[in-house]
C-alpha cells in the first residue's frame, strides 16, 4: 500500500515537471537534478526522460494494484477457511457435549 502511494506521488510530480517543461521555450536553459547537483540539459531530452519515467511509474502502479487485489483475495479466502474451521469445531463441540450428557443419564 505504501509503495503504491509512493508511485502515485511520483506520477503526480512527474506530471507537474512535464507541464512546467512544456510551458518554457525551446531556447530556455533547463537543468535536471542528479543527486545534489543540477546538470544543464536539453528540453527535448528531459521531456523524453520524464515521459519514460511516467510510463514506468504507471506500469509499476498497475502491478502494485494487481498485487494488492491478489493479497486481498487471498486474505478473504483464508478468512473464510478459518471461519469454516471455527464453525466446524463449534458444531463438533456441541455434538460431543450432547453425547456426553445422554450417556451420563
Amino acid at each position: 500500500m505504501m509503495q503504491k502511494q509512493q508511485v502515485e506521488i511520483e506520477i503526480v510530480e512527474t506530471d507537474r515537471a512535464l507541464e512546467e517543461l512544456k510551458k518554457i521555450g525551446t531556447d530556455d536553459i533547463v537543468y535536471k537534478s542528479a543527486g545534489p547537483l543540477l546538470i544543464k540539459s536539453k528540453k527535448e531530452d528531459l521531456l523524453k526522460e520524464l515521459g519514460e519515467k511516467k510510463e514506468l511509474s504507471n506500469t509499476r502502479a498497475m502491478v502494485l494494484a494487481k498485487q494488492e487485489t491478489r493479497v486481498k483475495d487471498n486474505l478473504k479466502e483464508v478468512e473464510n477457511k478459518i471461519n469454516q474451521m471455527i464453525r466446524g469445531t463449534q458444531g463438533t463441540a456441541g455434538t460431543t457435549e450432547a453425547s456426553s450428557r445422554s450417556r451420563s443419564q
